[in-house]
């Protein structure tokens, strides 16, 4: 991809957010190496490659990993569910903080 087109890219989608980082002058030259290398400016790559992680830092986070006799426990547990309690039905009537 030519420069010119990846600055007309650039130029089309605008951000509200700026991010700033230090980095030494080799780990730059590097990093400006690997994003030209995949038709990327600096920015894109950046942007990318925090999301990934980002996306598997939060998923590192939420997955987890049984023993077979924990794992049968608690699909059991998904398949038979305990009547819902008063409490519970409480609080699935309230409105969520992020609709208030």
């Amino acid at each position: 991809m030519a420069a010119t087109e990846r600055s007309a890219r650039s130029r089309r989608v605008r951000s509200a957010a700026n991010i700033h980082i230090r980095a030494t002058v080799q780990l730059k030259q590097l990093i400006d190496e690997a994003a030209n290398s995949v038709g990327k400016t600096l920015s894109e790559f950046m942007l990318d490659s925090a999301h990934k992680d980002a996306i598997n830092v939060l998923l590192d986070k939420s997955q987890f990993v049984l023993d077979p006799e924990k794992y049968k426990a608690f699909v059991q547990a998904l398949d038979h569910p305990r009547p819902p309690s008063e409490h519970l039905k409480a609080l699935m009537k309230r409105k969520p903080a992020w609709q208030k």
